[in-house]
């Protein structure tokens, strides 16, 4: 790393641990990350990034938006980058992508969740006594055109020590190809991940702070996300509510446990450990199931992440004005939490004592407003949430390909000058 690199990495850092610890650094932090706007001013499309095993048009998007707007953060969301040709042949179902045969989606879409039910009512007594036979049969076969031939894998009893049964109920002609592709996968993705640790480094190395050191979710998000779906994981507070006990008490633990392996030594560099609320928000539960289903387990996920020595970073999807007087009870300047909905003055009276805030910067502004009007809402955002520190600046979403370039050049000279507190 240049000697330029260091000062800029050390300013920034203080910067962002000064926000953190509640306290007025010399300016506000910018943490605005290109995206798909950083991959559309490079010359290039989701798609393009997505197939380009390279992964020279994610290191150009990346480095290019990071030394045109200087923002304090290189968040580095790399979004299926050189994965296409490995996803096409896992044949999810449950995701989709720009570039992907038969997609409907635009060339610089984000990749898009689909969501269904992988657990169903009849399957819950399967799934709680024969975990990996529920995955082999049923949700594995959902969720990978790949994975089909496990649907009817039946493994027959045998006596005397024979194997022979077992041998050929995994070399069906089915069978054979599907493991012949799980092996070809395997080093594809093991390349592909050495390759993107390398482009990391050298991402690291133009002096950014890099934001990833681990990831944390609550129990009932795995339950709803993973297993049941929006809808039948809110008609189960009240139809399968010892299902959702059961799953909760198995997972928490789990989770705890993983947390505080991620930093054991204390030597991990990255520091932060995201966060994304999904069924938290205002409306999906009343106040007394989010406190028995969500905020205890959440709360105590917090005071773990700062236990180990880390950063909660907490993205509070939705609006989550109800939610502020629980998000309030956590250590005081350990904690970022991330709004998108929620009006960040209210944000800013109830849990800007404890907690930085950021997000909730309206960026539908970078693309359909007018320079005048992005200046005017950063000083507002400024103004409400600014004083005192504990905050940085962020937008409610990820800036996507169609926002103005001057509007984007608007927002970060703006919180650079206004946004100064000496």
């Amino acid at each position: 790393m240049t000697e330029e690199a260091k000062k800029r990495l050390e300013l920034k850092l203080s910067r962002l641990n000064t926000a953190i610890s509640l306290k007025e650094a010399d300016c506000v932090p910018i943490h605005i990350s290109g995206n798909i706007f950083a991959v559309v001013q490079a010359g290039y499309s989701m798609a393009d990034v997505i197939y380009d095993e390279t992964l020279e048009t994610t290191k150009e998007a990346i480095t290019k938006y990071l030394l045109t707007y200087d923002p304090d953060v290189a968040m580095v969301g790399d979004h299926l980058a050189g994965e296409g040709r490995g996803m096409e042949a896992i044949a999810p179902t449950f995701i989709d992508w720009p570039g992907r045969t038969g997609t409907k989606l635009d060339v610089n879409s984000l990749m898009q969740f689909l969501e269904f039910p992988i657990l169903e009512d009849d399957d819950f007594d399967m799934f709680f006594s024969d975990r990996t036979g529920w995955k082999l049969h049923k949700s594995m076969p959902l969720l990978s055109e790949l994975c089909k031939p496990l649907e009817n894998l039946q493994i027959p009893l045998s006596h005397g020590g024979h194997i022979k049964p077992l041998i050929a109920a995994f070399s069906t002609p089915e069978m054979q190809e599907m493991l012949k592709k799980f092996w070809e996968l395997d080093a594809f993705f093991k390349d592909m991940a050495k390759r993107k640790a390398a482009l990391y480094r050298e991402i690291a190395e133009l002096g950014y702070p890099m934001m990833g050191g681990g990831s944390a979710s609550v129990p009932f998000d795995d339950y709803s996300d993973q297993l049941r779906g929006t809808l039948l994981s809110l008609t189960d507070l009240y139809e399968h509510p010892d299902e959702i006990e059961s799953f909760i008490n198995e997972r928490q633990p789990v989770m705890l446990q993983q947390i505080r392996n991620l930093n054991k030594d204390g030597s991990r560099n990255g520091k932060f450990v995201y966060m994304m609320l999904h069924k938290g928000l205002d409306g999906f539960m009343s106040d007394a199931c989010y406190v028995k289903y969500y905020w205890r387990h959440l709360q105590e996920i917090i005071q773990t992440i700062v236990d180990v020595g880390m950063v909660p970073y907490v993205f509070c999807e939705g609006r989550y004005s109800t939610r502020l007087e629980h998000l309030a009870d956590i250590p005081a300047g350990k904690v970022i939490y991330r709004f998108e909905d929620t009006p960040m003055e209210l944000a800013k009276k109830i849990v800007g004592g404890v907690a930085c805030i950021t997000g909730g910067f309206d960026n539908t502004l970078l693309t359909f407003g007018t320079v005048q009007q992005v200046e005017d809402a950063c000083k507002k955002m400024i103004d409400d949430c600014a004083p005192g520190g504990g905050f940085i600046f962020q937008a409610k979403s990820s800036l996507d390909g169609s926002c103005k370039q001057e509007n984007v050049e608007a927002l970060f000279r703006t919180v650079r000058e206004y946004g100064k507190y000496r």
